[in-house]
């Protein structure tokens, strides 16, 4: 959001090849709110002690937590509902740092934690003033291969490299843990920091607090099953030291929509100010719905009628006469063609009208460029601050420092405070209880690659290969065929180690294809081996340019990759793997539906919770695909053989029909 508009708005070039009309839009500048401090907060490190006494001495078992990353507050404000008080919170951004320091007492810092300097001073603040817990969520930004192939290096060997400036802020928050080993670490993100094809960030952070002696839970939460009203999936990572057990917060079936959040808010015009500025404020009734009378709870009496920061954007008359168009289900595409200024087939969700009875879309910092996205339900006008704030959990109570633009980046970047409740009162919970967990992602990780490591493998040999070709070749040829095909083509198979092998018995091929009812396979085997011609050396390159010209799946290639490293430290990878048969195993050794839902996120998830990152973790990966096929078959598991089967929850049921998954 622009905190003034110009004098005119031009249309941008939509994909027909010419500009649309200037329209007039009125000059309208936002309120610039300036917020006090707390007259709690602190302002130096010194004056931390005190205050971690006192509040020591008023009750000895208060949980005290740090929040890095801080912003606006919502994680904050979340953890002080479930009865946690943020004693330090750490960010850079001005303006949610002024937030921060006005609604919380404690030290709140503008101070940058990608400075080894910061890290040390916070490591040193929670170490020595005992604070539980460190919560926070980290940007985290995609991973050069130098960057890959140094934490590689890391969890392979131990050795970290000195202090790097250019570090990720995850790497901060990461080892600001290690040097200050709270009791608990709450880390919120968005779900694609684990869908890369490693899950890198996520299994590295597994490994080190493992390493530390953390029991560590991960999970991606839909963030309306803890009562927020919006479509927001974060993923969340939960690590309690020494080895204490989490359970996850309970979740609701029921939907807070967007009529129940924002439905009791006055209708107001786009653009429209109220008099006094940052201190205006517009009529307001009263609470119908059970979410906005917890929005207007500790609102001061004297504010009782008054609502804060309902304001918004101005409209422009084109802009206008596209939202009178608009319903719920209209996309942009659907617009007069004099109505659009983008391009309707890369834009074709530009505009959209929120559903009242349904759940917002997700709210994100984007909403202070470009509010677009969410066009209220039934007025002809983008979202208000408060509004956004209310989508978000914020209570109307709760104000953003600085212009419009600034509070609705704080409203989009904040972790929801009902969200942050939950996962509080599940933490104290978790830490009351004192439970140990009964296993670590490296236990699991290391009985599965021990089992693959002795085992003769009747599914898969090929899985145990000499090169990456004798993998490709076999996957196409005897995946899900009959043991004795295996063993009897296998051998003849194993001979051939690259392409230009498999070319000179090339007709050898066919007649095995044929003989087995797999002709075509076969035929796909040599024409894949004939795009290769002399290129022996798969390298991750040339298994992706397989992938691109359809001769053999990803599924395939990710498989040659994980079953055998490369030589080359740049082309070193170690994907994470599903299907269904791989999901069926994750989903019967969690007792969750993994198979079922989310198979890139909560599938992905489930398997690398098994397999971990460590030296095992390729055996144990690999050890997955064969129990698929051997022990945990669709039919039923003989858990008499699986090496897990101690920590498996179809394994401990009473009746292992219900844990059962149809045929695939």
């Amino acid at each position: 959001m622009s905190d003034s508009t110009t004098d005119t708005a031009v249309g941008e070039p939509s994909g027909h090849g010419h500009r649309k009309r200037a329209y007039a839009v009125k000059q309208v500048r936002g309120p610039f709110l300036r917020l006090a401090p707390n007259p709690q907060a602190i302002e130096d490190d010194v004056d931390l002690e005190p205050l971690v006494k006192r509040l020591r001495k008023s009750d000895p078992e208060q949980l005290l937590a740090a929040d890095l990353f801080s912003g606006a507050g919502g994680l904050s404000l979340g953890l002080q509902q479930a009865g946690i008080t943020t004693v330090l919170a750490v960010d850079h951004d001005k303006d949610a740092v002024e937030t921060h320091r006005h609604h919380f007492s404690g030290l709140t810092a503008r101070w940058n934690l990608g400075d080894p300097v910061t890290v040390q001073r916070v490591s040193s603040l929670i170490k020595e003033h005992a604070i539980d817990i460190v919560c926070g969520g980290p940007p985290c930004q995609p991973f050069s291969k130098a960057g890959r192939s140094g934490i590689r290096h890391y969890v392979r060997t131990g050795v970290r490299e000195a202090y790097d400036d250019r570090r990720d802020l995850w790497q901060s928050f990461l080892e600001i843990v290690q040097r200050a080993r709270p009791r608990a670490v709450i880390m919120e993100n968005v779900p694609d920091m684990a869908l890369d094809r490693e899950m890198l960030i996520l299994r590295t952070m597994v490994f080190e607090l493992e390493s530390l002696g953390y029991a560590v839970e991960e999970r991606v939460l839909e963030t309306w099953r803890f009562g927020v009203p919006q479509f927001r999936q974060r993923l969340v990572l939960v690590a309690l030291r020494d080895g204490v057990q989490f359970t996850w917060p309970p979740e609701t079936p029921r939907k807070t929509t967007v009529d129940n959040a924002i439905g009791d808010l006055p209708v107001v015009e786009g653009g429209w100010r109220p008099e006094g500025g940052a201190a205006g404020w517009a009529p307001y009734a009263k609470p119908i719905s059970e979410f906005q009378k917890r929005m207007r709870e500790s609102v001061p009496s004297h504010e009782r009628y008054r609502v804060y920061d309902h304001i918004t954007r101005p409209v422009r008359p084109d802009d206008l006469e596209a939202f009178e168009l608009l319903d719920t289900s209209t996309r942009y595409s659907d617009l007069p063609e004099h109505l659009k200024r983008y391009r309707d087939d890369i834009f074709d969700d530009k505009y959209k009208r929120l559903n009242a009875h349904d759940l917002s879309r997700t709210i994100t910092a984007h909403i202070a460029k470009d509010g677009y996205w969410y066009i209220h339900p039934s007025q002809d006008r983008t979202l208000t601050v408060r509004e956004a704030a209310r989508l978000q959990t914020f209570p109307d109570w709760f104000r953003f420092a600085g212009p419009p633009s600034a509070a609705f980046r704080q409203i989009g970047n904040a972790v929801p405070p009902a969200l942050g409740r939950a996962l509080g009162d599940a933490v104290k919970n978790a830490l009351l209880a004192n439970q140990k967990e009964r296993s670590s992602t490296k236990q699991i990780s290391a009985a599965l690659a021990q089992w693959f490591d002795s085992t003769d493998l009747q599914a898969s040999p090929w899985l145990k290969p000499d090169s990456r070709w004798q993998v490709i070749s076999a996957e196409l040829l005897l995946d899900k065929a009959p043991t004795d095909h295996v063993r009897r083509i296998w051998p003849v198979l194993k001979q051939m180690k690259t392409p230009t092998d498999t070319l000179r018995r090339a007709q050898e091929i066919r007649d095995i294809g044929r003989l087995i009812g797999r002709e075509n396979r076969a035929t796909q085997i040599v024409s894949v081996a004939e795009a290769l011609a002399d290129t022996d050396c798969l390298t991750h390159r040339v298994l992706s340019d397989l992938v691109s010209a359809k001769l053999i799946s990803r599924y395939i290639a990710e498989i040659a990759t994980l079953a055998l490293e490369s030589e080359s430290e740049d082309e070193e990878e170690e994907p994470v793997i599903i299907n269904r048969r791989i999901l069926r195993v994750a989903s019967r050794f969690s007792g969750e539906g993994v198979d079922r839902r989310n198979h890139l996120t909560d599938g992905r998830l489930a398997v690398a919770r098994m397999v971990g990152f460590s030296h095992q973790s390729r055996s144990a990966h690999l050890s997955i695909m064969e129990i698929s096929n051997t022990i945990c078959r669709p039919s039923g598991p003989d858990c008499t053989r699986c090496p897990v089967a101690q920590w498996c929850v179809s394994s401990e049921s009473d009746s292992l029909k219900v844990n059962r998954l149809p045929l695939d």
